[in-house]
């Protein structure tokens, strides 16, 4: 196995985790139970992957080996035993979310590459990888998923993408690419956090007549 194979096992390895752990957080708060907890936390880690292979036509990634199951239970084992610390209370689901997304937008866009994929559709297929599984996780546990607020989430995939592929156009090192795109994307997430930073919002308060004019056409229609 060659440095960048290794490089990007140790991603894929610490994305599973990152993404585990956050799913199953959420679970705690909701007070699942450990199997549904654990349920959540898999379907967090992989869903997006799951999504990414179908639409790339290839095996997909988790059916090829136990080790994305055993990462899972390791995941919930840890949040188990150290739910009590403050340091895994505070601010756990957004720091291991923010890595999760990371890891897996470079996961996605490096599959998608070597699948012989162009550009284009690589970064869709990293913000797809990234994002999608935190979306059925939010869907699971019967929350508005993250990635349609108003949180800098997707927005924040599609700028490691584009670092992405400028680093990939620069002919710098895979390694370099890979880390440029994952810095992007947890830098953003954290500067969003930090400074209040969102997209705007699209409202339905738009009134359709005049404040002159307040009755409808069927109260027209009546008269």
């Amino acid at each position: 196995m060659n440095a960048e194979s290794t490089f990007l096992l140790i991603i894929e390895v610490l994305g599973t985790i990152a993404f585990a752990i956050s799913g199953i957080r959420l679970a705690a708060v909701k007070r699942f139970d450990w199997f549904g907890a654990y349920i959540v936390g898999f379907v967090t880690a992989i869903g997006g992957g799951t999504l990414r292979d179908v639409l790339l036509d290839v095996p997909v990634f988790w059916m090829q080996s136990w080790w994305y199951l055993a990462v899972t239970a390791l995941s919930l084992a840890f949040v188990i035993t150290f739910r009590r610390k403050a340091w895994v209370r505070e601010r756990t689901l957004f720091t291991f979310d923010t890595i999760g997304l990371a890891l897996f937008v470079i996961i996605g866009i490096q599959k998608s590459l070597a699948t012989g994929y162009p550009m284009w559709v690589a970064i869709a297929m990293g913000v797809t990888t990234g994002a999608f599984g935190g979306v059925v996780r939010d869907i699971l546990i019967n929350e508005e998923p993250l990635l349609f607020r108003k949180d800098i989430y997707a927005t924040a995939c599609v700028a490691g993408g584009l670092v992405y592929a400028l680093a990939y156009a620069a002919a710098l090192s895979p390694i370099l690419q890979q880390s440029a795109c994952g810095a992007t994307v947890i830098l953003l997430r954290c500067m969003a956090q930090h400074y209040g930073w969102h997209l705007p919002l699209l409202t339905a308060d738009i009134n359709l007549f005049s404040p002159s004019s307040p009755s409808s056409p069927d109260d027209n229609d009546k008269n």
